[in-house]
């Protein structure tokens, strides 16, 4: 395993659906050509907040980044939207964030934003949204099943990422589901 190499290290799909928000993650943690960790968590019930957040790209990374958005949360009284257009400016403008490779989802019972290092928050039309190795996988699986199922949104989240390990070589199969409410 040379360490230089990139880290691959998940596949974390939201679904927003019928007053509830689903977040799903893999497991698998990947360097080159090698799987190094095949039970990581990705994806977290904020502290105080009902608020879910998932990550992909560099973990010390990403869990700088969450505890950034944590203090946002608290700061702007737990508003998603807010929080996360104060995370991506400062990401965006600070010299020390703007070296994070990481990609944010952020979500509650009513939106899912992706939040990334460009200053980027994006809100998904439909309430589903994936990043990672198997993201576009995994999304286009969940608006599949959300289009012509009557699954929940745990159901669709679970059973997206699980069409998504059959594809991806990055993605595996152990997959973790957090919900709220």
């Amino acid at each position: 395993m040379n360490l230089g190499e990139s880290i691959r290290s998940t596949t974390v799909l939201a679904v927003v659906r019928d007053g509830t928000i689903a977040m799903a993650s893999d497991g698998q943690v990947t360097v080159g050509e090698a799987v190094i960790k095949q039970k990581a968590q990705k994806t977290r019930k904020a502290a105080k907040h009902d608020v879910l957040i998932g990550f992909a790209g560099g973990a010390a990374d990403a869990l700088a980044l969450t505890e950034r958005l944590e203090s946002k949360l608290d700061e702007y009284s737990g508003n998603v939207r807010r929080a996360a257009v104060e995370l991506a400016k400062s990401w965006r403008t600070d010299r020390a964030l703007r070296r994070l490779e990481a990609l944010l989802l952020i979500g509650n019972s009513e939106c899912v934003l992706v939040v990334s290092g460009n200053g980027d928050v994006i809100e998904p039309d439909d309430g589903i949204v994936a990043v990672g190795s198997g993201g576009n996988f995994a999304l286009a699986a969940a608006r599949a099943l959300a289009d012509h199922t009557q699954l929940s949104g745990a159901e669709i989240a679970e059973e997206a990422l699980r069409h998504a390990a059959r594809i991806c070589i990055y993605t595996n199969d152990n997959i973790g589901v957090v919900t709220l409410p």
